[in-house]
Parts: C-alpha cells; sequence; structure tokens
C-alpha cells in the first residue's frame, strides 16, 4: 500500500432527527466566512496556542509530520500515530481499537491524515472499464473506512466542556458539486463518503460537546510521496506549507463551523 499515511494532497437509527442545514442553523456557512475569518487572524498576527495537546493520526507521512512538527514547535504535546512509528494500520480494525483505545486524551486537537491515492501499485481510474471490485474495495479501506474506524474515539478522547477541534483531511476532488473532470473513480467515491461521514459525526458530536467542531479539510496540492507521480501542471507546496496554511484555518474552527468542508485557505468547498 503506498502513501497509506499521506492525506490527499490533490484534491443507525437516532433518537432524533439531525437537524436541518439552513441558514438559520448556525452550523450554516453559506458563503465561506471563515476566509475571511482566516485572513484577518493571520494579518494580526493570531496563533494556535488554544490548542496544547494534539493528536496526529498518519504522523509519518508528508503533511502528517509537517503538522506535527508546526504544532510541537508552538510547544504542544504531541502524540503520534502512525504505520511507520507506532504500526498503526487504519485498515486493521483491532490495530486501530488497540491504540486509540489506549489513548486517553482530552486532546485540544485531533488531526486524521491519512489517506491513499495508489494503494498497491494500482492508481486512479482513468474510465469506467478501468473500474475494479477489488482497486474500490480498498480505496474505501483505506479512505473512509479507516477514518471513520478513528473517529469512533473522538467524543471519548475530546473534553465535553471544551472547545476541541477534529479535522479529517479530505480531498476537493471528493466533491460531487465540484466534480467537472471526471476519472478517479475509487477516489472520488471513497472520499465523498469520508465527507459524508464527517458530516454525519459532526451532527452526533454537537449533541453532547456543544463547544468542538468536527470537519472535513482539503489541504491543497502538497508535494509529497503521495502526490509526485500526479501533481503534472498542478502548483504545489511544500508540507511545511501545507501545515501552517492548515494551522491557520484551524485556529478559527469553532462549533459554528462544524459539519463542513474546508480548503486550505478557509473557502467553504461544496459537498
Amino acid at each position: 500500500m503506498r502513501g497509506c499515511d499521506m492525506a490527499c494532497a490533490l484534491c443507525h437509527n437516532s433518537p432524533t432527527m439531525p437537524r436541518k442545514q439552513t441558514d438559520e442553523n448556525p452550523f450554516f456557512d453559506p458563503f465561506g466566512k471563515l476566509a475571511l475569518m482566516a485572513k484577518t487572524a493571520s494579518s494580526h498576527g493570531m496563533t494556535d496556542h488554544r490548542f496544547q495537546r494534539v493528536l496526529i493520526v498518519g504522523a509519518s507521512g508528508g503533511i502528517g509530520q509537517a503538522l506535527a512538527e508546526h504544532y510541537a514547535l508552538g510547544g504542544a504535546a504531541i502524540t503520534r500515530l502512525s504505520r511507520r512509528n507506532t504500526g498503526f494500520d487504519l485498515t486493521d480494525p483491532d490495530g486501530v481499537e488497540a491504540q486509540l483505545g489506549a489513548l486517553a486524551g482530552p486532546f485540544d486537537l485531533i488531526i486524521v491524515a491519512t489517506g491513499a491515492l495508489e494503494i498497491e501499485g494500482v492508481g486512479p481510474e482513468k474510465s469506467l472499464s478501468q473500474v475494479n471490485a477489488d482497486a474500490l474495495a480498498r480505496q474505501f479501506a483505506v479512505n473512509a473506512i479507516g477514518p471513520a474506524l478513528i473517529l469512533r474515539h473522538v467524543p471519548r478522547l475530546m473534553d465535553r466542556q471544551g472547545a476541541g477541534v477534529c479535522a479529517v483531511l479530505s480531498a476537493r476532488v471528493g466533491s460531487i458539486g465540484d466534480n467537472r473532470a471526471g476519472g478517479w473513480y475509487g477516489y472520488r467515491a471513497a472520499k465523498a463518503a469520508v465527507n459524508q461521514i464527517v458530516r454525519t459525526g459532526s451532527i452526533e458530536l454537537a449533541r453532547s460537546h456543544k463547544g468542538a467542531a468536527l470537519i472535513a479539510l482539503h489541504p491543497g496540492t502538497v508535494r509529497t510521496k503521495f502526490t509526485e507521480n500526479y501533481l503534472g501542471r498542478h502548483p504545489a507546496v511544500a508540507p511545511e506549507e501545507a501545515a501552517a496554511n492548515i494551522a491557520r484555518v484551524l485556529a478559527e474552527i469553532g462549533p459554528a463551523q462544524t459539519g463542513q468542508f474546508f480548503d486550505w485557505k478557509g473557502e467553504a468547498v461544496p459537498w
């Protein structure tokens, strides 16, 4: 499996029904106002010192490692889980349960920086004729089921009375509304699935953790081993720059933004 610790850089019944997401709901941000907030925060030198205890899952990948170093430089205590350093395998449910179950928390910030575009040497499909059942299953295992198994632990690992943030690194190509190019069937579908998992999880989390936020985040195009064969003419940034961009957005995330999908600039991405 290639890039298992690297987030994408290109891109049952409930007792009560979830509230409709409308402009009357404080969770709804139809105009991407967060982008202006993030820009203002940056111009005034606002820092992200609110995050003193940080958990990064996928911390040996390009973006995950850069994020860990970014927050460590700010004085945060970092807990790192990864395949390379702790043997974390998000396709192994028992292993996920063992490693996350051993953590006590609470964490101020949890980042799920996992994902893979090319798995076991199979890259993204360019046409329907290339769709393969096994490859699709592997994409969902890594990019949707794995993050869902991680998110199971988030309510326990966050302070119910706090203002914690959990961000799942997703990809713009997982946006259905923004899909104009086609192709990449398995990866697109798996990222769309994880976006729905994040959205649904945020509704549940808001019931017990009223000050917390759970979001999906597109990190932009980043130069890592994950993307080296797929950059083409796309402009890309170094992992350190991507981490700084992500941190600026996360510094402004609160309960009003929970359940939404943002890019590295803090702008809302259509589902």
